[in-house]
């Protein structure tokens, strides 16, 4: 069973790295979050301000939770263990599709490269409008610096998220702790806001977002890190180190800062500052040293960058891998 994981883990990632997220394919992403979307109008609906329970939505919340990673788990093992049951061979099928819609490293790289072509054409408005599809911030206020900062802070940030978490959850418990963990970073990012309307009901999912990621966060770091050290001279990695240890805690997620402060460092750059989202304006420390000016050809090299440190992390869990196999071969004999 291991050899069959170890291939679909390294099948799936190629995938991944060679056709991205085609539009028109349907995603398993996009149903699970059509059913938190579901469960939030069920389970929350639009209270009247007079309805509202703190306690009570804190507690519906918890459920949407459960109820989320319960039918994902459930599925996503019913499908694997029946292929396998079937045979072998479609088992491996199955798995190394599930692996390849889990990962996203080429579905970044497309969405940042789409910003980095219109600003290096000149066209700012249509920059505001690629980036403003993958930030949460106000993004017509932004000069072209502060569209290249959003994009380059999107793809170091979604290093981890996107592409090191997730290939971690892979490579410990296949798609199905994969998907988990993809359900619980779909919920963080539907209903783990801070708002008027989500600040108890999301609670739960941010919560367990921050848990879930907090050493894949760390790790996806210290191998950005290891790759600006390796990746040639447009990365420094002796800054990126500094840089990580000195920030890594600038940000109100206990996540968020560990791959953007290595970013920041190898590139020489400084990231993050006070954002606006829905019209006001958000303090926030900045992270890095502003050693030269953010360019829009920074987002190039944070891609570079994020395909170094993911190829780093795939070899490293496939040899983990191979030694837990032949440890397992040479314990049969």
């Amino acid at each position: 069973m291991l050899k069959y994981h170890m291939t679909a883990f390294f099948l799936g990632f190629l995938l991944d790295l060679l056709l991205g997220d085609p539009y028109w394919l349907p995603h398993p992403i996009r149903l699970i979050g059509n059913l938190i979307a579901a469960l939030d109008r069920k389970l929350l609906g639009n209270p009247e301000e007079s309805e509202r329970n703190d306690r009570r939505e804190f507690h519906r919340g918890i459920v949407l939770v459960v109820l989320v990673l319960l039918s994902v788990t459930v599925v996503t093992a019913a499908l694997l263990l029946g292929g396998y049951a079937l045979h072998p061979y479609i088992g491996l099928v199955l798995e190394t599709i599930m692996t390849y819609q889990i990962l996203a490293a080429k579905c970044l790289k497309v969405e940042s490269m789409k910003v980095y072509a219109c600003l290096k054409r000149g066209d700012l408005p249509a920059a505001r409008k690629a980036v403003s599809m993958i930030v949460g911030r106000d993004t017509d206020v932004l000069d072209e610096t502060g569209v290249a900062r959003a994009a380059i802070e999107t793809v170091a940030e979604n290093t981890s998220d996107g592409v090191i978490a997730p290939m971690l959850y892979l490579a410990l418990g296949g798609p199905v702790l994969g998907f988990f963990y993809k359900a619980v970073n779909t919920m963080d990012s539907m209903v783990g806001y801070k708002n008027d309307r989500y600040l108890y009901f999301g609670r739960a999912a941010a919560k367990l977002d921050d848990v879930v990621n907090f050493f894949p966060a760390r790790i996806s770091a210290y191998l950005m890190i290891l790759s600006a050290f390796v990746g040639g001279s447009a990365y420094d990695g002796k800054r990126a180190f500094g840089i990580h240890r000195r920030d890594r805690r600038n940000h109100a997620s206990p996540n968020s800062a560990q791959t953007e402060s290595a970013c920041a460092g190898a590139l020489g750059i400084r990231l993050a500052g006070d954002a606006s989202y829905f019209g006001k304006v958000v303090k926030k420390p900045y992270i890095g040293d502003a050693v030269r000016k953010v360019e829009f050809e920074d987002i190039k090299r944070i891609n570079q960058l994020m395909y170094l440190t993911a190829w780093l992390c795939e070899l490293l869990c496939i040899g983990m891998m191979g030694i837990a196999f032949l440890l397992w071969i040479s314990g049969l004999r």
